[in-house]
């Protein structure tokens, strides 16, 4: 007589069976959930270095561009003009010309650049900010100017002012000028003198330390000009 066959599986066997499969989902689940978070978080730190990156070499470049040019600046309208280097050099603002722009980098026109330290998000820190103006000629530069002693137009911060650092614990901008012996030379906050400084220097501080992030750092640029203030060029006229 042929037994009854008794292959087959019970019911507690497909339970833990679909127990141990759903335990393994839930594992691989989590696994790759944390991956792709530790994807995200190195994604963005490196698109992070990549600013802070871009943004100082365009700074660097931006200041290796200082282009020695004048101003024609007037007390009114109507009065007599006077031929007068451009530079403003204050501890939290600076203007100048240089020969870099952010639009077409070395192949564009002269812009007047202004840089300005103004508040970060939500009262925050401080952060850098630059507006690039068509450079003209004397005119151009003589608009931003009044008065006498020649006194410059506040720098106006807007929606098409461009962000170079942010969040950061202190910006300030440093000139150096020539300084009697033993010294020879000497870093000032503020600039006055009716002469272009030998360099320009932006010190900068991250408002938060992370040792995973690239650092911001100070920048400084010597300036290059070989140029006599008392003598007129041909861009100046």
């Amino acid at each position: 007589m042929k037994r009854p066959s008794t292959a087959g599986v019970t019911l507690i066997e497909v339970l833990i069976a679909v127990s141990l499969l759903s335990l393994l989902a839930t594992g691989v689940l989590l696994a790759m959930r944390v991956g792709l978070g530790a994807l995200g978080r190195a994604n963005d730190r490196l698109m992070s270095n990549r600013r802070v990156a871009g943004a100082q070499r365009i700074l660097e470049q931006e200041l290796e561009g200082f282009l020695p040019t004048m101003a024609l600046c007037s007390a009114n309208a109507e009065g007599p003009k006077s031929n007068l280097p451009f530079f403003e050099g204050q501890p939290q603002s600076m203007r100048f010309v240089s020969t870099y722009s952010l639009e077409a980098a070395w192949r564009g026109l002269p812009q007047i650049l202004e840089f300005q330290v103004s508040p970060g998000e939500e009262g925050r820190g401080v952060r850098l900010v630059v507006n690039e103006i068509p450079y003209t000629g004397p005119l151009s530069t003589g608009s931003l100017c009044f008065g006498f002693p020649p006194r410059f137009l506040p720098i106006e911060v807007g929606p098409h002012s461009f962000v170079l650092a942010d969040k950061l614990a202190f910006c300030r901008f440093l000139y150096l000028e020539p300084a009697p012996p033993p010294a020879y030379q000497r870093w000032r906050p503020d600039w006055t003198a009716a002469r272009w400084p030998l360099a320009l220097r932006v010190e900068m501080g991250p408002l938060e330390e992370d040792a995973a992030r690239l650092p911001i750092v100070s920048v400084t640029a010597p300036i290059h000009v070989n140029r006599q203030q008392e003598l007129t060029y041909a861009d100046d006229q």
